[in-house]
This record gives C-alpha cells, sequence and structure tokens, in this order.
C-alpha cells in the first residue's frame, strides 16, 4: 500500500504533464468539427423573410454556408468579401441567420446589401446545434452533394478567402472532375 500512494501522485503527473505537453501544439484558431465529411443535418425551416426552405433547397453545386446574425460585428467585416463573392457569381453563398430576429436581420441586409441566395432563420439556435456551431460569424464549404467539406471559425475576408478557402475550393474541384 505504502509503494501505491507514492507512485499514484507520480503517474497522475506524468498523465497531466503529458497533456498539458500536447496542448501546446494544438492551434488555437483551429475547432474540430465532427461534420467534416459527413451531409448537412436535415431541416425544415423558414427564411428570414418567411418562405420554406429545406435541405431540398440548397444549391446543387459547390457552396458557401455562411453563419451570420445582425449583433454581430464581425460578421460586418466580413460582409463586404461575401458581397464581392456574390457579385462576381464565383460560388453561391447561403446564409444562416443565427439566433437573431427576421425584423433586425432584414433591416441589416438592407442596409448592408444582401450576399446571400437565400438565410436560413435559426431563432432558437437548434439547426446551430445540429451543425455545431460556436457563434457568428462561421463558414462552411458543401459540396454538391450536401457534404461539408471544411469549416472556418471567425471572419471570412479577403487574405483568409485568398490563403484557406481558394486552395480547398480548388482541391474539392479537382476532386469531383469538373468545374462546379
Amino acid at each position: 500500500m505504502n509503494r501505491l500512494t507514492f507512485f499514484l501522485p507520480v503517474v497522475v503527473f506524468v498523465a497531466l504533464a503529458g497533456l498539458l505537453w500536447r496542448g501546446l501544439y494544438l492551434n488555437p484558431r483551429e475547432l474540430p468539427s465532427m461534420l467534416i465529411d459527413k451531409p448537412m443535418p436535415a431541416f425544415s425551416l423558414s427564411t428570414i423573410d418567411g418562405q420554406p426552405v429545406s435541405n431540398a433547397d440548397l444549391p446543387e453545386s459547390l457552396f458557401l454556408l455562411n453563419v451570420w446574425g445582425s449583433y454581430c460585428l464581425p460578421c460586418l467585416v466580413e460582409h463586404p468579401t461575401l458581397m464581392r463573392l456574390a457579385e462576381e457569381g464565383e460560388i453561391p453563398v447561403v446564409g444562416i441567420n443565427y439566433k437573431d430576429r427576421e425584423e433586425l436581420a432584414l433591416d441589416w441586409l438592407q442596409t448592408n446589401g444582401n450576399p446571400f441566395a437565400f438565410s436560413i432563420s435559426d431563432n432558437s439556435g437548434r439547426f446551430g446545434i445540429d451543425l455545431g456551431v460556436y457563434g457568428a460569424p462561421e463558414t462552411y464549404i458543401v459540396d454538391k452533394d450536401g457534404v461539408i467539406r471544411y469549416r472556418h471559425v471567425s471572419v471570412l475576408d479577403e487574405t483568409v478567402w485568398q490563403e484557406d478557402f481558394l486552395p480547398a475550393i480548388a482541391e474539392l474541384r479537382a476532386e469531383s472532375g469538373a468545374a462546379q
């Protein structure tokens, strides 16, 4: 019993030190998602302007799924990039208005411009929970089959677009063998 009381703290210390050492090499900007390479969760909601929407209404090509809110200052920072993408028709963008009020969201889009093909209203946050959303803004790349292929937590600005999204999109398009 005496040996056990001596070695137990040593074993616990070594295990804890190992976990802390491993933590030093984790990227704090990367938040893992269990949905990468899995289909988007099924949903049947409405858009912020009251139209019914479900998985069947999603684009049949590679698209961005952007989580945003009228209360979200970082969303305002990324908005010019989303507007440019929509204006250039580079890739469809679908919005998820997360834990917001429709009238505020509609006013925000009217004031700042609307880059979204449509914006899903997720007032309760339930759809966001199904997606594993931590908060706005987050942006996903979803392939033509409705499979989530990439997730970015934080602002999608031009630098992130060039360094992270364009290579990921190019790789996905090369995998599919055809431009989407």
